[in-house]
């Protein structure tokens, strides 16, 4: 009977619904005694309008009738430090995320109810206000098309004179908070992706527009802040400088995406106010001094930041007017020296030295124009020379470059190409080749610059060659220099770090592609002699500590450089850059097994990288698998088909006791143990195991101990004849499929290694036992030099594929 006296209300009635706006309007002031009724009675209503709008119409019908949206305008104008605007926002944001009727939003953007709540007068000092008002605005922009949006901005004469969302959001675009900054930039793109003539033309319009010079100015001073960690003279490990580095690199990268998203939405101004101010302010600026066309400030990037900037640049945002700018400004001393070569036969008196970069640039101009009239290619070459033509005119620091015998030929992005700075030469040569395999360049700058991994559709069909704009291809004709020149990298002696062999290694192979001819003599003895002590190398590995790792190593990082071989210029990430040019090489004292196995990963990849380059420069192709032997074996499977020695000796486990030697050992809680010593090799798999005799079972033992043979370098002690001392590796290494090129496949934390004292009855059984092990220890050993043998056969010119079958 009381049940049916108190009847259960239908929290999502229409009834309810207008019980509960009831309660909002008798709110005279917000305040914090009834601050938290009101956001209860917020948060009823949104979650009945949300259930109306999906499941009841009349709901969403009295929401419109009760102007709901008002009576939240007034709840902000009455609220008396109440903070009341963080739950209201919130309420708000997720009402109309949920709204999937385009009846409703157009509703709720409409009668300026959401442009009041916009422009309230929030206090956003301190507190979490401000993430909150940021996601409610770009809760708005999501519901944006072009019905919506014209309720949102205030226009006078066809023209877009105020636009509420759109400014007060910019505030929030430097935000301390990057999820603040993300949230502006998403709204951003809200905005541009509904193509709005009118806000197309506020937007891009001064004082509106300096959003985007804003942008990368702050852009550039990333790059500055970046540079300046290069160069910091702090002494910092490496570990924490690369930290510090990938940081400063990912927000760069991060405003470089952005910008791309811009000029992916297509809108022709929206995309030449973007470029007009990268090229402007950033790219030319930086890239002018870099190549001594304009005078030094003082302040200019490091040439090792400017070449990663403007690589990086060119992979993630790329575009035409980009691409062919940089192409253009590059291509200059080589053009001028053409120009000047081909003026010699006119004029005698050097009058060429006169002639400035407008000048030339207007004959390439010309050149091109004559060359190729098709309208779209002709207006994109007149965009490029408008953009460098513009800013030259305005820069008062531009220097119209004489050519004189200080220059030479070797100027501009070729002095640090051949420059003795390695990782400048690796730096420059990247960029060079992200250049040339970009799609979007000019295909007449393509022939010109002769770098291009791909040829379009126009470069096959039109008969047109390089001399016609400069006498051949500019940098093609140096290949063979460069190429002497990072082989001398490679064969250097003491060698240079992994990372610069590996990349080298990288670039070597790319350039290869484009020398039609083999190596000449000289530098074919110079890879000789690299590749016969990378041999070396790895042969004295196999007499450390860490060899019978290598068969693993080799598979793990074989995988890994073809990986890296595969990746092109243009997804290749160019950071690897600023890690050559603040890696500084550790002189090697330290005995712990830890750095033997680095050392050891770094001599595999190196041996890795000539076994490839052997297979290109000799046969004219690139390695694709490890012969078959070395394919199938393992450390970790070596012994599966004996498993009553190896592979399931474990602690605890029982063998027979059979050669093992009597000895003693003493544990720091349990004191003198009567053990047997008995080593047992597989394959290239080795273990040394301390077993007790179980007391039921003589001729068994109990496996107490195990440590593995290589690396143990059994010594008798000087004093104690019958002590015999065993170096025990305890660091575990683990293989990491995942990594690139360059990096350690392990952890660097250094681990101290392990000591075993074994105590034998007699100097002679002490003997005994140390030779013992060490002639298992060297079965091993033999094991993996026999697999390796293919690998290391003395000549140079050895065919992979002879010991296949071995």
């Amino acid at each position: 009977m009381w049940r049916s006296l108190w009847r259960s209300i239908d929290r999502f009635s229409l009834q309810y619904f207008k019980y509960v706006i009831n309660e909002l309007r008798e709110i005279k002031v917000v305040h914090k005694a009834n601050r938290e009724s009101v956001v209860d009675i917020l948060q009823s209503i949104v979650e009945i309008v949300t259930y109306g709008d999906r499941h009841d119409p009349a709901i969403f019908e009295c929401f419109m009738e009760y102007q709901v949206l008002a009576e939240f305008v007034r709840l902000l104008k009455i609220s008396r430090n109440s903070r009341i605007e963080v739950p209201l926002l919130q309420y708000l944001s997720i009402m109309i995320q949920n709204m999937d009727s385009e009846h409703a939003i157009y509703y709720c953007f409409s009668n300026d109810y959401i442009n009041s709540i916009i422009t309230h007068q929030y206090e956003f000092d301190g507190g979490d206000l401000a993430p909150y008002y940021v996601s409610f605005l770009r809760a708005v922009s999501s519901k944006l098309n072009r019905d919506t949006l014209c309720l949102l901005v205030k226009v006078h004469e066809d023209v877009v004179v105020a636009f509420p969302l759109y400014s007060e959001a910019l505030k929030f675009a430097y935000h301390g908070e990057k999820m603040i900054q993300i949230a502006v930039r998403a709204l951003t793109l809200n905005i541009y992706n509904v193509s709005d003539a009118m806000v197309y033309q506020f937007v891009t319009s001064p004082p509106v527009s300096e959003y985007f010079s804003d942008l990368v100015q702050s852009l550039r001073e990333q790059c500055f802040h970046l540079d300046a960690l290069v160069h910091a003279k702090e002494e910092t490990s490496f570990p924490e400088k690369e930290k510090e580095l990938r940081m400063a690199t990912d927000k760069i990268v991060d405003d470089l995406y952005y910008f791309k998203d811009i000029l992916c939405i297509g809108e022709s101004r929206l995309s030449k106010l973007v470029a007009q101010n990268l090229l402007n302010l950033l790219i030319f600026p930086v890239f002018f001094p870099l190549l001594q066309l304009s005078q030094s400030s003082g302040s200019d990037l490091s040439a090792v930041t400017c070449l990663y900037v403007i690589s990086r640049l060119l992979q993630v945002v790329g575009g035409k007017s980009m691409v062919n700018s940089v192409a253009g400004i590059i291509l200059y001393p080589s053009m001028t020296s053409s120009m000047r070569d081909t003026t010699r036969g006119d004029s005698g008196n050097g009058s060429f030295q006169d002639k400035s970069f407008v000048t030339n640039l207007n004959k390439l101009e010309m050149q091109c124009s004559g060359l190729e009239s098709e309208g779209a290619e002709n207006i994109e070459r007149n965009c490029l020379f408008g953009h460098l033509l513009d800013y030259i005119s305005s820069d008062s620091h531009f220097v119209s470059c004489p050519w004189d015998n200080k220059l030479g030929e070797r100027s501009g992005l070729l002095s640090y190409i051949f420059s003795d700075n390695h990782s400048l030469v690796l730096a420059s040569l990247f960029f060079l080749l992200v250049l040339g395999g970009s799609k979007d360049l000019d295909y007449l700058l393509a022939s010109t610059i002769g770098f291009s991994e791909t040829k379009t559709g126009r470069q096959k069909t039109i008969d047109i060659s390089a001399s016609q704009l400069v006498d051949g291809s500019v940098f093609v004709k140096y290949v063979p220099q460069i190429l002497n020149a990072l082989l001398k990298v490679l064969a250097s002696h003491p060698p240079f770090s992994v990372q610069f062999q590996w990349h080298t290694g990288w670039f070597l192979q790319k350039l290869l592609a484009f020398q039609e001819e083999k190596l000449v003599d000289n530098d074919l003895h110079l890879f000789n002699t690299s590749y016969e002590q990378s041999c070396e190398r790895l042969r004295k590995e196999i007499d450390g500590c860490w060899f019978d790792f290598i068969p693993d190593t080799l598979r793990n990082e074989w995988e890994s450089y073809k990986r890296a071989l595969a990746e092109t210029s243009l997804s290749k990430d160019p950071f690897f850059t600023l890690e050559l040019a603040v890696h500084k090489e550790t002189v090697g004292g330290d005995m712990a097994s830890s750095y033997a196995w680095r050392r050891m990963v770094d001599t595999v990849k190196v041996f890795i990288v000539h076994l490839h380059l052997k297979a290109f420069i000799f046969k004219g192709e690139p390695l694709e698998d490890l012969p078959i032997n070395l394919m199938s074996s393992s450390v970790a499977n070596s012994g599966k088909n004996h498993p009553s020695d190896i592979s399931t000796a474990s602690f605890g486990s029982e063998l027979a006791l059979g050669s093992g030697i009597p000895c003693k050992i003493a544990f720091s809680k349990v004191g003198t143990r009567d053990i047997y010593l008995k080593p047992v090799g597989r394959g290239i798999s080795g273990k040394l195991l301390l077993m007790e005799k179980n007391p039921f079972k003589t001729r068994q033992g109990v496996v107490i101990a195990i440590a593995p043979l290589a690396g143990l370098s059994p010594k008798r002690d000087e004093s104690q004849p019958t002590w015999l001392h065993l170096r025990i590796r305890e660091f575990e290494p683990r293989f990491d499929t995942r990594q690139t090129i360059g990096n350690y496949s392990i952890a660097s934390n250094h681990v101290a290694d392990g000591r075993w004292t074994l105590g034998f009855s007699s100097a002679e059984a002490c003997e005994a036992a140390r030779l013992l092990i060490l002639e298992e220890i060297q079965k091993q050993r033999y094991s993996v030099e026999s697999l390796l043998a293919p690998l290391l056969r003395s000549s140079s010119h050895g065919d992979l594929s002879d010991g296949q079958g071995e």
